[in-house]
């Protein structure tokens, strides 16, 4: 028998918020390394038909992030401000920049379930209930639940 995970995407009515959260078989130290290290980063954030490259990675507070994401010539630069990195939570800005505009803060935290499990938690705020809407049907569910099964092989591996 084989478990796929899934991760659950949540639209909250009140507030232009998307929460995700999906459960890892890591310890929050390898979560946060995932999150963190720009190499390991790259290999997994994303559908699987793209690749990632670093532009820019200071994974610090007060640090800033850039990466672009490729698939057959077309490219899609992605960039925001690491607001707060400690080993339990990380706040950043995120924007696409197709889209300046629609800048996310994000914030993501890591909860210890034991026995080497952890739940990833992330919420990120939009500026507005159309650009969340807009971000929901852009097709972001692949990309998430793809990307999070590389790091799932990365994890298996040992790579993190």
């Amino acid at each position: 028998m084989s478990t796929i995970a899934e991760t659950t995407i949540e639209a909250d009515p009140h507030v232009p918020v998307i929460r995700m959260t999906r459960e890892f078989a890591a310890t929050p130290e390898q979560l946060f390394r995932a999150h963190t290290d720009p190499t390991l980063f790259a290999q997994w954030i994303g559908p699987s038909s793209l690749t990632t490259r670093i532009e820019e990675w200071d994974a610090r507070s007060g640090g800033s992030w850039r990466f672009v994401s490729s698939r057959s010539g077309q490219e899609h630069a992605f960039r925001g401000c690491f607001h707060e990195v400690r080993p339990d939570r990380i706040v950043q800005t995120f924007a696409y920049e197709g889209d300046p505009d629609g800048v996310a803060l994000e914030t993501l935290w890591f909860e210890d379930l034991g026995n080497g499990r952890t739940r990833l938690h992330t919420q990120s705020l939009v500026d507005s209930f159309d650009g969340r809407d807009a971000w929901l049907k852009s097709g972001m569910e692949v990309g998430v639940n793809e990307g999070y099964a590389k790091l799932d092989r990365l994890l298996a591996e040992g790579a993190v």
